[in-house]
């Protein structure tokens, strides 16, 4: 088709369907193509791997691409900005991931580890991608060989890490920060790194509520970072703090990261979003908010 014959509300309703069509594959099943598989279909090169990828993934989420005309307008619209084959080696060569190294410790609820994607296994790569027409693109990613990045798990489930989504999810923060930043949450302090390398950050204090991740931060992986002089980790719960010292803090720049995505990120946004007025002369920016907002 040269044109395309779907409204916008025929697109806002797509846009329902196939987030849940597609959460259920990422949450279920990140890793059913596989790698004989995608080389098998790619016939020497004659397809490219993410058209393949995406043609499979359209499929899985239930549309007959090749016999349903608006089916098939459905995949031209969505699937060519949603599915992403990534350069493993730009992420790999991320000055957070090229610097640290990543003892495995355990302690007696969270523990440091290493995880991995399989080859072509399928991952959320960025926030969503609002566009004009009423869509809402997914960003979803993959690598056509193993990659692997630095997890803090509780009680065995990650928690948080250091993956091409959260890479993405902070370029604009990072690239925001300026002058005193604060920061609520902690994790493997990739926020606070990426911020105390640049010139124009003076100061991060990293609000951290559970005494044990501090710790093993404080112990193995602070020592490493080359600005770590900057950085100042305090231990609280971040509501309590939002309310009683950051407006005594001078804080130019405030950046708040203690979801796990969107199931529990809508409501403490929401919550956290209330203290704003007590730091009015800080800039405050949320991790995940584009993707957050489509919930609320």
């Amino acid at each position: 088709m040269s044109k395309s014959v779907l409204t916008s509300d025929v697109y806002r309703r797509y846009n329902s369907f196939l987030l849940e069509k597609l959460s259920y594959i990422l949450n279920h099943v990140p890793d059913f193509i596989t790698e004989e598989f995608v080389k098998d279909l790619s016939q020497d090169g004659k397809i490219s791997e993410r058209d393949i990828c995406a043609a499979v993934i359209a499929r899985a989420s239930g549309l007959d691409i090749d016999k349903i005309p608006a089916h098939h307008e459905i995949y031209k619209s969505y699937f060519f900005d949603t599915v992403h084959l990534l350069d493993s080696d730009e992420y790999k060569n991320n000055p957070y991931l090229k610097t640290v190294k990543f003892p495995k410790v355990r302690g007696e609820r969270w523990s440091f580890g290493e995880a991995s994607y399989k080859p072509y296994e399928m991952f959320v790569c960025d926030d969503f991608r609002y566009m004009p027409d009423g869509r809402v693109i997914p960003q979803i990613g993959f690598f056509d060989t193993d990659f692997s990045y630095p997890v803090v798990y509780e009680n065995g489930r990650e928690w948080m890490t250091v993956t091409p989504n959260e890479i993405n999810t902070m370029k604009k923060p990072i690239e925001k920060a300026h002058g005193s930043v604060l920061t609520y949450g902690l994790g493997l302090g990739y926020f606070a790194f990426m911020a105390s390398c640049k010139e124009d950050v003076s100061s991060v204090t990293v609000v951290e509520r559970e005494d044990e991740i501090i710790k093993m931060f404080s112990h193995h992986i602070l020592p490493q970072l080359p600005h770590g002089d900057k950085i100042k980790i305090e231990k609280s719960d971040a509501f309590e703090y939002a309310e009683r010292k950051a407006p005594n803090g001078n804080f130019d720049f405030i950046f708040t990261d203690i979801w796990h995505d969107p199931s529990d990120g809508v409501m403490l946004y929401k919550k956290m979003k209330q203290y704003e007025h007590l730091c009015p002369n800080s800039e405050f920016m949320y991790w995940i908010y584009e993707t957050l907002k489509y919930y609320m």
